[in-house]
């Protein structure tokens, strides 16, 4: 037999792999007889370079005897060396000598031996992936397992047996699909089974790292359990596919942590992303389905819904369900339906919603988890939530995330609640502050609309009036503060009662706007004078106006404004424009005048007043917007009512902005010239009686002889009060409205006053003696003088007076 015969037949006790080390057979006095390839790699020296060399030219002596300076009996078993290389580096190796049976090549009988070395490294190398495949698969927490080319099981480790729960011959031969059913990868871009996964592995050779796979263990059916997998190729040295390896881990624990946390980030994102309850219920419902259940309902409480305070202690409150969602659709309430969609629901004793009510807290009941909503230790509602057809129990984690959950909608319910309750007052508050309908006017015939604002702030500060003043005129008046809620309501009722008292006073456009910035300003200071108030409060730099008069006799108007947009004006031939009217700072910043201008309109003239919400928006500037409402106005031949929707139609189209918006359309009239007689007298005596006559004859003209003799005391007294105490020339008129007004008007500025005279007085009690005659009487300026007024109704069955317009 040859050598190599003989080294396949030896018993070879050494650790080192023969067919893979360095291998040489050496005859009995250690001389090479044969040599390996890989001995050829490990030292450099060929077959016929080596052969028939002592072993030393190997393994240099290192002073003690036998090969290599060791006894023969001493280099068996594994023995580290110093050996040569033919290009005389020297090599750290291990060595192993082993007999062989006699091969005939051996001298003097001896036995020939064969000495096997390896290179030190490579050895420790080999041995330390060794210990690594052997921790593996006994130590290692990672589930491993090895399929076929068929990817049928045919091994696994200690953890994957631990798992499985079951004996090895069990699973062997199956298929992951069989061992697994119900399993599915909930990866992205990873969809299929088990089998489709690993085939595009061995068909590809590109490992699949990391994806997840949930399913359900063998030994524990009905419990997910889910594994972050790994999947490679296997394959020898020659190329040849040996199947795929599979290592998985089990992350149940941190992947159902992770999903609640992905749940909670998701619900900060979109639950309470308005102030409107019903939305927030609605918000909850679709993030916890189906991510956390297959059905949630949402209950609120009835008073809740309504804005007031959730009672405590006072019995079961009764519920109105606001929002249910199940997976793969939604539902609606449509039974015994209330304002909002929503309807009433009743829970019998004893069933989880009842018994959650009863004692306010959670209720666990198999695959349905009834949560109450509470704030400050009160009521709000409920929320329940239902697992699947397959149900299975809520864990603790799971309950600890219905509690945040539910937890954190309640504060944004609550604030909803708060916010309703504080809405509703304002909307109560702003209803009574805005004209209830406006008096109709001789002057004009109006119309107009008003709508609040659609953002959270909720109602505003824009108001409109229309003011009958003496002498058949009107004013007309628009302005906005800022802001919203029960502040900006407030203010602009403390503006719009102000501006009617000051209207009363018939004070000129920018006279009243003086007098209201004066107002603003030192109520301003006085609330940053005041501890516990904001210094830098809206009202004092916030607060528009504009405020016209028009006076149908002359058909003048004159106007003022304060920070405010000017007026659309639109003459009968359907030209439209926006006088340049002087500006003024808005009300409270004192310090600039305020000035009028006055134009004249024809009769049939449109005049509309608006704010800045009307005409601007998120996507719109102020200028478009005033070209919109232009257009709008320019078929100004449509009823007022009409051009109002028209308006808001095209510069709303939602029906409300981010802003108030206020629109008074006024359509001028022109007072008959059969309604108005004027005279004019001198300043002496004798126009006393030269006034009473006249004032007589044209009520007697009029049919209004029944208002003679109130009509003649009050001439009487007037005239003779401009004779004494003015100059002249003096005015007497008369207008026959939807009163009769006595008008006596001088050149003087200084008015007489109501007074009572004491008894030995000889004057002073015909002023009184007027107002007890008369529904009103009053004084107002010009730039020119005074006119003092009286106002008296007409007798109830007089056919002759003119209806009011509108």
């Amino acid at each position: 037999m040859n050598a190599w015969n003989a080294v396949e037949s030896a018993d070879f006790r050494g650790p080192l792999d023969v067919t893979r080390a360095a291998t040489a057979v050496l005859d009995a006095r250690d001389r090479v007889i044969g040599w390996s390839p890989a001995a050829e790699r490990l030292l450099g020296y060929r077959a016929d370079e080596i052969l028939g060399c002592p072993l030393e030219t190997l393994l240099p002596p290192t002073g003690a005897a036998g090969a290599g300076g060791l006894p023969m009996a001493q280099m068996l078993g594994s023995v580290s060396r110093t050996a040569r290389h033919r290009d005389g580096r020297l090599l750290s190796v291990a060595t192993s000598v082993c007999p062989l049976a006699d091969t005939g090549e051996g001298a003097g009988g001896a036995p020939a031996r064969v000495l096997v070395a390896a290179e030190l490294e490579g050895l420790r190398a080999w041995e330390s992936q060794q210990a690594m495949l052997h921790g593996l698969a006994t130590q290692s927490p990672l589930g491993l397992a090895i399929y076929d080319t068929d990817l049928r099981l045919t091994w696994f480790n200690a953890t994957y047996g631990r798992e499985i729960g079951l004996p090895l011959r069990d699973f062997l031969g199956k298929t992951a699909d069989e061992l697994y059913p119900r399993g599915e990868f909930v990866t992205e871009g990873y969809p299929g089974t088990t089998h489709a996964v690993m085939g595009r592995v061995l068909d590809t050779g590109e490992p699949i790292i990391d994806v997840h796979f949930v399913g359900q263990l063998p030994t524990d059916p009905g419990v997910d359990h889910v594994w972050s997998c790994s999947y490679y190729r296997l394959q020898d040295a020659a190329g040849r596919l040996l199947g795929v390896c599979e290592d998985a881990f089990d992350i149940t624990e941190r992947y159902q942590a992770q999903r609640r946390l992905n749940l909670l980030v998701d619900a900060g994102g979109r639950i309470g992303t308005t102030l409107d309850m019903a939305v927030t219920a609605r918000e909850i419902a679709e993030v916890a389905v189906p991510k956390f259940a297959a059905s949630v309902t949402v209950d609120l409480v009835q008073a809740v819904l309504e804005g007031e305070e959730p009672a405590h202690g006072v019995g079961l409150p009764a519920l109105v369900r606001v929002a249910a969602r199940s997976d793969g659709e939604t539902t609606g309430a449509t039974s015994g339906a209330v304002p909002g969609g929503t309807h009433h629901v009743e829970y019998p004793p004893g069933s989880p919603q009842y018994r959650s009510l009863s004692s306010g807290g959670m209720v666990l009941v198999e695959s349905t988890m009834v949560v109450p909503l509470r704030a400050g230790g009160r009521p709000l509602g409920l929320v329940t939530f239902v697992r699947g057809e397959h149900p299975s129990v809520f864990d603790r984690g799971e309950i600890e995330l219905a509690d945040e959950l539910v937890t954190r909608t309640a504060v944004w319910l609550d604030n909803a609640r708060r916010y309703a309750r504080e809405h509703s007052a304002a909307l109560t508050l702003q209803r009574n502050l805005l004209p209830q309908r406006l008096a109709p006017q001789s002057a004009v015939d109006l119309a107009y609309r008003y709508l609040p604002s659609d953002n959270q702030g909720g109602v505003g500060g824009d108001w409109f009036d229309v003011i009958g003043l003496s002498g058949t005129r009107v004013g007309l008046v628009v302005g906005d503060v800022v802001g919203h809620g029960l502040q900006a309501a407030a203010t602009m009722g403390r503006m719009r009662t102000t501006v009617r008292a000051l209207a009363q006073l018939d004070l000129s456009p920018d006279e009243l706007l003086s007098r209201l910035d004066d107002l603003v300003g030192q109520t301003a200071y006085d609330r940053s004078s005041t501890p516990g108030t904001d210094a830098d409060d809206d009202l004092a730099t916030g607060v528009t106006c504009l405020y016209a008069i028009y006076d149908p006799v002359s058909r003048r108007c004159t106007m003022a404004r304060a920070g405010h947009l000017p007026p659309a004006v639109v003459h009968p031939g359907g030209a439209v424009s926006f006088p340049d009217l002087p500006a003024g700072p808005p009300l409270g910043l004192g310090g600039l005048p305020f000035e009028s201008l006055e134009i004249e309109l024809p009769e049939g003239s449109l005049l509309a007043l608006f704010t800045d919400g009307l005409v601007e928006g998120r996507d719109r500037d102020i200028e478009a917007g005033l070209g919109t409402l232009g257009r709008v106005l320019a078929d100004h031949r449509r009823p007022l009512d009409e051009l109002c929707d028209r308006a808001v139609a095209e510069l709303l189209p939602t029906g409300a902005a981010a802003d108030d918006s206020a629109l008074l359309l006024v359509r001028t009239r022109e007072l008959d010239a059969a309604q108005v007689v004027a005279w004019e007298l001198p300043a002496e005596p004798e126009a006393v009686g030269r006034a009473r006559e006249l004032a007589t004859g044209q009520l007697r003209d009029w049919g209004l002889e029944e208002l003679s003799y109130a009509t003649e005391l009050a001439v009487s007294e007037l005239v003779t009060n401009a004779v004494r105490h003015a100059s002249g020339p003096l005015h007497l008129r008369l207008l026959r409205d939807l009163t009769l007004l006595t008008e006596v008007s001088d050149t003087g500025h200084t008015s007489p006053h109501l007074r009572h005279s004491a008894s030995d007085d000889e004057g002073g009690r015909g002023l009184f003696i007027v107002a007890q005659l008369v529904q009103r009487w009053g004084t107002r300026y010009t730039p020119y003088g005074k006119t003092i007024w009286t106002e008296q109704a007409f007798p109830p069955d007089y056919p002759g007076a003119p209806r009011p317009a509108g």
